[in-house]
């Protein structure tokens, strides 16, 4: 198998970081690895896809470590979706905000022309297109949200405020990794329109209720193919403590991870948002629990797959590769008879 990474850059690529995990456990299964930059993306006129990469066959490497120092060692190579199975994308958009907005959306286009090139994409391009922003969210049952508004209107939010006995969170519509995220009290308010202009000059505020059970941190369990995510009897999940004094608990914010039993709250939860996860083709996703609600859907680029193989002793990258694998399979037997969407969670 031929499967190609999409990453957001080279430079600021990680060893730590769930894609090249992900990479190294497809490596090590004999199969050919590529990175590709978002900005390496190409189209040819052909009508194929192409694309600058890194990639390195023919050696045995120890770990993870010394495997990925010797991609990033490498000049870049050029590919098109002729030499490809698979095309993951793995780039978080809200990343290149204010520094490169036209990388923002570059993935999803060039992964559709994948899609027509008879690659299989994941996550399916056109879902994560509508799920650039926090928006997406807003489309799963109320049942498993906080209360929310979203607005630029300063009463409005203020009204809201009140409603909550004085007491919300503010993040903007576009970001992650816990930046801009801010608890409103009455400690606070005096600052509460600073903070509403300088999350708006980016675009729309959320804000949204405040889950006390919010001060333990929160739990990340990853979802693949609409399900938790398990090896024998192990779950990729994990809990994020917050650092102190901070209400973010955000691994890259200080979060701390922690081994966590799943309850059936938490698998409920996971069962209620799995038929649209599915139906858009969302292989491999990540959602954050706070008490009972979800307070994040990640769809683009999920991460803590390392730690929790760390923690728990299984190797939950080589289970995604091994789904992977199945349905490069599938696709070898049907062709075009079934969709790239829907192919993408079975």
């Amino acid at each position: 198998m031929k499967i190609a990474f999409v990453i957001n850059d080279h430079a600021t690529e990680q060893v730590k970081y769930s894609t090249p995990t992900m990479g190294y456990a497809a490596y090590k299964r004999g199969h050919e690895v590529f990175y590709i930059g978002v900005g390496e993306l190409g189209y040819a006129s052909d009508g194929n896809l192409t694309a600058l990469c890194k990639t390195i066959s023919d050696r045995k490497f120890k770990s993870q470590e010394t495997y990925f120092k010797a991609v990033q060692e490498q000049e870049l190579t050029k590919i098109s979706s002729e030499d490809l199975d698979v095309l993951f994308l793995r780039n978080d958009p809200s990343d290149e905000i204010g520094e490169r907005e036209w990388a923002q959306n570059a993935a999803f286009i060039f992964g559709e022309i994948a899609v027509r090139n008879n690659v299989l994409v994941v996550n399916h391009p056109t879902s994560l297109a509508s799920a650039v922003n926090k928006m997406y969210f807003q489309h799963f049952p109320e049942i498993l949200r906080p209360e929310t508004i979203i607005s630029r209107d300063e009463n409005e939010i203020r009204e809201f405020f009140k409603s909550q006995k004085q007491k919300m969170i503010l993040k903007p519509l576009k970001g992650s990794g816990g930046t801009n995220v801010f608890r409103m009290d009455k400690k606070n308010e005096h600052n509460l329109s600073q903070t509403i202009e300088a999350i708006s000059r980016d675009g729309y505020v959320i804000a949204q209720e405040y889950l006390p059970a919010a001060t333990k941190g929160d739990t990340r369990l990853i979802l693949m193919n609409g399900e938790p995510l398990k090896v024998d009897d192990a779950y990729a999940v994990i809990q994020r403590v917050n650092a102190e004094g901070d209400i973010r608990s955000n691994i890259h914010a200080g979060g701390k991870p922690d081994k966590v039993k799943v309850t059936d709250q938490m698998l409920e939860l996971a069962e209620i948002v799995r038929p649209k996860l599915v139906q858009d083709g969302m292989f491999l996703v990540g959602i954050d629990i706070v008490g009972d609600k979800l307070m994040e859907i990640n769809v683009f680029s999920p991460g803590g797959l390392n730690m929790m193989s760390r923690a728990y002793e299984k190797d939950f990258a080589a289970e995604v590769i091994k789904s992977i694998e199945r349905k490069v399979h599938y696709k070898n037997l049907y062709g075009d008879y079934i969709d790239n969407s829907r192919l993408a969670t079975l």
